[in-house]
Order: structure tokens, then sequence, then C-alpha cells
């Protein structure tokens, strides 16, 4: 069964950087598109970013500039990079992916999200 893990979330100052990871894990024969998505408790989920796997990307207006995302795909692991974090960028942050495993059976999956916080 695939998986998706996220890690590097964490309490971090106003200005300040983290840099998240995402991991497909099990058996897979390639990953497609690749997307990190935030969410704050009663609020709608919005996109952040994606990555194709030919690593054409896209952004949400209000981290441009500030975040970089970008993938490995030998590794299967997608990266978010983010600079000069902000209050309001204080979320659970999601991984998003579709993957072909190793039947050939295509589908795609939701991560179990990483708290970042970003204090004043």
């Amino acid at each position: 069964q695939v998986q998706l893990m996220e890690s590097g979330g964490g309490l971090v100052q106003a200005g300040g950087s983290l840099r998240l990871s995402c991991a497909a894990s099990g058996s897979i024969f390639s990953v497609d598109l690749m997307g990190w998505y935030r969410q704050v408790s009663g609020k709608q989920r919005e996109f952040v970013a994606l990555i194709s796997s030919s690593l054409n990307t896209n952004y949400l207006d209000s981290v441009k500039g500030r975040f970089t995302i970008s993938r490995d795909n030998a590794k299967h692991t997608m990266y978010l990079q983010m600079n000069s974090l902000k209050p309001e960028d204080t979320a659970v942050y999601y991984c998003n992916a579709g993957v072909r495993d190793g039947t050939g059976r295509y589908r795609n999956y939701w991560g179990q999200g990483t708290q970042v916080t970003v204090s004043s």
C-alpha cells in the first residue's frame, strides 16, 4: 500500500524558515503531480503549491517569492522550502500526490499533515 508522510513542521518566529518534506513509500511505479495544501481548523483546505514530474510549478499568490517547491523523482520525495514566514502561514500542511503503484493502479493520496506555527 502506498503512503505519504510529511515532516519538517514546527514552531518558528515570523521571518524564519522551515523546510517540509513529503515522502511516498510502498509499492510505487511512478509519481505524477505532487502538491502542498494547508488548512486552518474550521476553514477550507487551500492550495499552496504544486510540481509536476517534469518540474513545472505553480504557487498560491500569497506565497510566491517566499516558498519554493521541489522534488526528487528518484526518491519519490517532495519538499517545500518556506522562507520569510508570516503568522498567516500557520496551518496544518498536507502533502498530495498522484501515484501509480506496482500493479498499475493510479490514484490520489493524502498525507496526515504536519503542523506549522508561526509566532509574531
